[in-house]
């Protein structure tokens, strides 16, 4: 996908408030099914509840992997829709910190940009089920975000 059209995605997403489109384009995002919602500045992504994504069947809880993938590309399709840079930025790294079990149930998740040079940006990721004061885990992330 050309970065004009990459550009194009995520303004029409802005305009209509519909990601899907640009979530569709992210295969990992597409696969484990991301969705997202803007409420006002803020965006919210939500990994709805699958069978697929169950790591142990005995509670049942969400496999580790697919927390940390859910949560490391809210981060990125938060800086590609706020960062203004027709380009996925690319990971440097990502450090979760798992603090509760992930039950089988909706997931959400909520980025914040603590810092965006020309080169890289610092986002922490709080993820969680029922109550956004108790959430499953925490990441930060740092990205490269100047053209590749």
């Amino acid at each position: 996908m050309s970065t004009l059209d990459l550009d194009a995605l995520v303004k029409e997403a802005h305009v209509s408030n519909d990601y899907d489109a640009l979530l569709q384009t992210v295969p990992y995002a597409r696969l484990i099914g991301i969705e997202c919602l803007r409420l006002g500045d803020d965006m919210v992504f939500r990994l709805p509840k699958n069978q697929d994504n169950i790591g142990n069947p005995t509670l049942p809880a969400l496999h580790g992997g697919v927390i940390a993938g859910f949560m490391e590309h809210a981060a990125m399709l938060h800086l590609l829709m706020f960062m203004g840079a027709p380009h996925l930025p690319k990971i440097i790294d990502f450090s979760i910190d798992y603090l509760r079990a992930g039950l089988y149930r909706d997931t959400f998740a909520a980025c914040q940009v603590w810092r965006q040079g020309r080169r890289v940006a610092n986002v922490s990721v709080t993820a969680w089920q029922t109550n956004q004061a108790e959430p499953i885990a925490t990441a930060r992330c740092h990205f490269k975000v100047n053209e590749p």
